[in-house]
């Protein structure tokens, strides 16, 4: 018997729930693209960033999670472009033939355009993105500790632009090292004139959660001696000064824009299907137009009575969107299929130890029950035992000692062909 062939482009969470859903079909044969071959737990980078836990720890090898799998393939390659009227895919390292085609290909920050933005601030949407805030922070303390005074003011400035989970969580996470960790590492240097600066377009952080957990999550900014600057917005960058609209800068050479996220589209495929740079589909996550494409995920744009500017682009989405196509392509017909319903669970963010805050369906709650909730939550989601254990290790670590030995700067080298 043929067996359907069904290629995934992205290995995020909408990708690889997918393919977990495809791993129990036999009559499918599945190919999973990405172009680094481990999945990545984005909602921890930060704390990869501020070098509280590894890398590794929230980073799972496709070919170690599918070992034992019959029917799905990973390749890893980059895809380059889609041939609709062929069935194929071209990447990088060759090209890929489809029954059925699903772009899972999730977001990337959003620099609105701005090149010299993109080219000199520090975004945070994958591994080696956290890797780099972590090697160049840390590096930005040596610097410090061998110029022993305020010679260059840039690197007393940590600026983050902005305030939703990912700023917020960050934000929280270098004003404990400042208070905890570097009057340790470094006993002969203070470190009062080192200023951790978030900088908002809103009136509040977290605009996108209820009034009392924006309230309470300024209240843990200030508290943590984070500077909040509120209804102000980034205009450029060259390197050394942040230029705001408001007229005001702010010297710093540790710039982390955290200010938005914008759809990784593909190539040359049909950007008139494009809504906001995400696929237009429809209840079953078929990009209008194909029968046979579909997007899952960040990429997609789904209208929907309760969304009628479609779904947020966040994990808990990506995730069902890939679990209710996974079981629809499993049934014998599409007369079978069911329209995909998002039902919120609720958001979450954490501001530090003890100070988080949490909004679900009917209710609201802040502070330290909100922070072991979150920890809970977040440990549940890991996908190895082996890594809940380490992660869980490093978290109680830090909890009584509050510190950690991770933090590691490195940085590639090349090696001189020439040398003899």
């Amino acid at each position: 018997m043929i067996r359907e062939k069904i290629v995934i482009i992205g290995g995020g969470f909408a990708g690889l729930q997918l393919a977990k859903q495809l791993n129990a079909d036999s009559n499918k044969k599945v190919i999973l693209i990405d172009k680094v071959n481990h999945h990545m737990f984005q909602p921890l980078f930060y704390q990869v960033a501020s070098g509280r836990i590894e890398p590794s720890n929230i980073s799972f090898p496709f070919r170690k999670i599918f070992q034992r799998s019959r029917n799905i393939q990973f390749r890893m390659t980059e895809v380059q472009r889609i041939d609709t009227a062929e069935n194929r895919v071209i990447c990088e390292e060759g090209t890929f033939s489809y029954d059925k085609l699903i772009i899972a290909t999730g977001c990337k920050t959003n620099f609105f355009g701005n090149s010299k933005m993109e080219n000199l601030t520090f975004g945070m949407k994958n591994t080696q993105e956290a890797i780099s805030i972590r090697n160049h922070i840390l590096m930005t303390f040596e610097k410090l500790i061998i110029e022993k005074s305020r010679s260059d003011d840039g690197n007393w400035n940590i600026v983050i632009v902005g305030s939703g989970a990912t700023g917020v969580e960050l934000a929280g996470a270098f004003a404990e090292m400042k208070n905890e960790i570097l009057p340790r590492d470094y006993p002969h240097m203070s470190f009062d004139h080192l200023k951790i600066i978030l900088i908002s377009s809103g009136e509040k952080p977290l605009e996108a959660m209820s009034v009392e957990s924006q309230n309470k999550a300024e209240e843990y900014l200030v508290k943590l001696g984070i500077t909040f600057m509120k209804n102000e917005r980034v205009t450029d960058y060259d390197g050394e000064t942040v230029f705001m609209q408001s007229g005001k800068t702010i010297p710093c050479n540790n710039v982390i824009w955290a200010a938005g996220v914008t759809g990784n589209v593909i190539g040359e495929f049909d950007k008139e299907n494009l809504v906001r740079n995400r696929y237009k589909v429809d209840r079953y996550n078929r990009v209008i137009g194909f029968d046979n494409i579909f997007a899952i995920g960040d990429i997609a744009y789904m209208e929907t009575t309760k969304y009628p500017q479609g779904h947020p682009q966040v994990a808990n989405v990506a995730i069902n969107q890939g679990k209710n196509l996974g079981k629809n392509l499993r049934r014998s017909s599409s007369s079978q299929w069911t329209e995909f319903e998002y039902v919120d669970r609720g958001s979450m963010a954490t501001i530090g130890k003890h100070r988080a805050v949490v909004d679900l369906p009917d209710l609201k709650f802040q502070g330290f029950l909100a922070w072991y909730f979150w920890m809970f939550l977040h440990l549940m989601l890991i996908l190895s035992v082996r890594n809940k254990i380490a992660i869980f290790f490093n978290w109680m670590w830090s909890y009584f000692n509050k510190d950690s030995s991770l933090r590691l700067i490195i940085v590639s080298t090349k090696k001189n062909n020439t040398e003899q």
